[in-house]
């Protein structure tokens, strides 16, 4: 058939017609993003009004201890042996510490038939040392491993792979470890099954069981550590994060019926400094639920970024405090929740540099302490969640 040109009128309607569409939409974005900019403003303009005084020179660690809880943070080998100074104001502010990548699969399988715990050891000596406890992070995860894996893993061998490797992980470290993060990461209701389950190279090699063998196989090659599943994107009052929280808490309820060893949920809490979709009220409830279960809450990976924050330093800061102490001051209201780990504890070395990086170049400002080790205001924040209590 012949192709036919549209008639001029109608061609000039239909691009009329887009132009009022893309018009509409560009409108619709702007008034948006000029709503999330007055939101912001405000928010800059509350925090030059907020108090960050904390009484006393106590640590964080002391501080959270006063309260029956645990505040620690998370950092590696690579930093804490080769920076003194760093390790000293770790073992001063943490009562727990939890590698960032020192246990994942890519550090400790170099090769299907080997095992390297020169990293994972060393932490471990380093917490023990320092009356630290030590969280173990993760013995499943679908991201961090080694490059053999895409190649060597298959329906057939995946399950005695996995086990192999819990029962030699967890069970070197037996009895040292306070918590582990045996799952990581498995929920994620955009890949759409009616479970909620994230699309896994674990998921399609042993199905949807594998989280329960995992936690099985975890409790057998230490009973005495506490169980934790540990996920993010559950803290703002929207669509994505409110059906995450729906199919966690799902999750855990299947769990938890079929007599699976999980003893707590882990909440990784990465903010963000320009977000204004906080709810106190939504993100306490969801707590609630979890705590209704029987399980324990940690605050796992805690951290604020500045991405999309003025450059001003002052403000940044601000900013930032501000989120720490209003979400932990919502979270530490729920008497489950039992530690609070940031993801790093200065800005001498923080993921976000490297992750979330800033356009202007400037340097990223997310932790407690800044990259001289210094106390910041959102250290000040933390201390006063921790002191209202």
């Amino acid at each position: 058939m012949k192709f036919m040109p549209k008639p001029k009128k109608l061609m000039k309607r239909r691009i009329f017609l887009l132009g009022i569409g893309s018009l509409a939409t560009t409108a619709a974005i702007a008034k948006a993003d000029k709503f999330s900019a007055l939101k912001n403003y405000q928010k800059w303009q509350d925090s030059k009004e907020r108090d960050f005084t904390v009484v006393g020179n106590r640590s964080l660690r002391d501080r959270a201890a006063a309260r029956n809880l645990i505040y620690g943070a998370a950092s590696d080998y690579r930093y804490l042996s080769v920076d003194a100074k760093l390790a000293a104001v770790f073992a001063q502010e943490c009562g727990i510490i939890v590698p960032e990548n020192d246990m994942k699969w890519t550090t400790l399988r170099p090769t299907p038939d080997s095992f390297n715990f020169v990293q994972s050891d060393w932490l471990a000596e380093f917490a023990q040392e320092h009356k630290m406890l030590l969280r173990g992070h993760t013995l499943v995860w679908h991201e961090a491993l080694p490059t053999w894996f895409k190649n060597t893993v298959n329906r057939q061998n995946a399950l005695p792979i996995l086990l192999k490797h819990i029962e030699t992980v967890a069970g070197r470290y037996a009895g040292k470890i306070h918590s582990w993060d045996v799952v990581n990461e498995v929920v994620l209701p955009k890949d759409g099954r009616s479970d909620g389950l994230r699309n896994t190279p674990w998921l399609q090699f042993l199905g949807p069981d594998y989280i329960d063998i995992a936690f099985r196989a975890a409790a057998k090659a230490d009973p005495r550590a506490l169980l934790v599943y540990n996920d993010y994107g559950l803290d703002y009052d929207t669509y994505e994060n409110e059906a995450k929280r729906v199919a966690v808490l799902k999750l855990l309820e299947r769990l938890k019926s079929k007599g699976t060893p999980i003893h707590a949920f882990g909440m990784q809490a990465h903010l963000a400094g320009e977000e204004t979709r906080f709810n106190p009220k939504k993100l306490k409830d969801f707590l609630q639920d979890v705590a209704s279960l029987g399980l324990k809450i940690l605050i796992t990976e805690m951290d604020v970024t500045d991405q999309k924050l003025p450059v001003d330093a002052d403000i940044r800061d601000r900013i930032i405090a501000g989120v720490y102490e209003d979400y932990l001051s919502a979270v530490l209201e729920e008497p489950a929740v039992i530690a609070v780990l940031t993801w790093g504890l200065s800005d001498r070395y923080t993921w976000l540099s490297e992750f979330k990086p800033r356009n202007d170049k400037a340097a990223v400002r997310s932790m407690p302490l800044d990259v001289n080790l210094k106390r910041k205001l959102a250290w000040n924040a933390i201390a006063r969640a921790l002191d209202s209590f």
